[in-house]
């Protein structure tokens, strides 16, 4: 019995090891910021994240104590209800969380495809997955000093080099203020080919979001590249906070 119910246990954890952590599916909306902005996607935001940046956005998919609102779903379950979300037609599949590089994505990027769907993923580049080069778009958003977090620079390196010719990568980095300006700067001259995307940050904090004070740090952004003859640069807001304000799942 003992043997039984052990043999059991590891079908099962093998089984749940298949499966992908989610914490929330949502769309069709719009890409609200990096090389994809205005795209109309779909969202599968998976749940669970090395990092714990101070400004974090989607701390309910990133904190253990959100858990009990996380499912762990099939690669047919996410595409099942990615399909009924689009009425059947193919669409860009936005890869998203926490960290979505965590999860066992290889299998439903590679069964979306077959059904016409495309997939970009948005992580922080610090861990690199051999499935990034079945990707259509890979941003990485090395997180800057005032996340809190130490910078990974190896793992954004093996991350560009996983990812290979095959998708459009891009950086896409976070600006609260000075430091974080000449990180961007210093990360981008480390890498040359990547374009370079911009984007003033959002003090998720404050319970009324302020637009205005959104707007102006965008504004402050543009003069500073500008200044600094940072011509590569690309400055935009996150667009679906500016339509949508901080609220979850549009």
């Amino acid at each position: 019995m003992r043997a039984r119910l052990g043999n059991a246990e590891d079908l099962g954890r093998v089984s749940r090891m298949s499966e992908i952590r989610i914490s929330e599916i949502f769309g069709p909306t719009i890409q609200g910021e990096g090389p994809l902005i205005g795209t109309p996607t779909v969202f599968v935001r998976t749940a669970g994240c090395d990092y714990r940046c101070t400004w974090c956005d989607t701390l309910y998919a990133v904190l253990p104590e959100h858990r009990e609102g996380w499912r762990f779903m099939s690669n047919a379950a996410v595409l099942g209800e990615v399909n009924r979300l689009t009425g059947e037609r193919p669409i860009v599949v936005t890869l998203s969380g926490g960290n979505p590089a965590l999860q066992p994505l290889a299998d439903l990027i590679r069964l979306g495809r077959k059904q016409g769907h495309r997939f970009a993923l948005e992580t922080q580049g610090s861990v690199a997955q051999p499935w990034f080069s079945q990707l259509d778009s890979l941003v990485l958003s090395p997180k800057p000093p005032s996340s809190g977090i130490a910078m990974n620079l190896s793992g954004l390196t093996e991350c560009i080099k996983a990812a290979g010719e095959r998708p459009s990568t891009a950086l896409k980095i976070v600006v609260f203020d000075d430091e974080d300006f000449a990180f961007a700067r210093d990360i981008s001259a480390r890498f040359p080919r990547l374009p370079v995307y911009l984007q003033p940050g959002n003090p998720i904090q404050q319970t009324e979001l302020d637009t205005r004070g959104l707007l102006e740090r965008l504004s402050r952004l543009v003069d500073k590249t500008r200044a600094a003859h940072w011509y590569d640069a690309r400055v935009l807001p996150q667009l679906h906070v500016l339509v949508w304000g901080n609220k979850r799942g549009v």
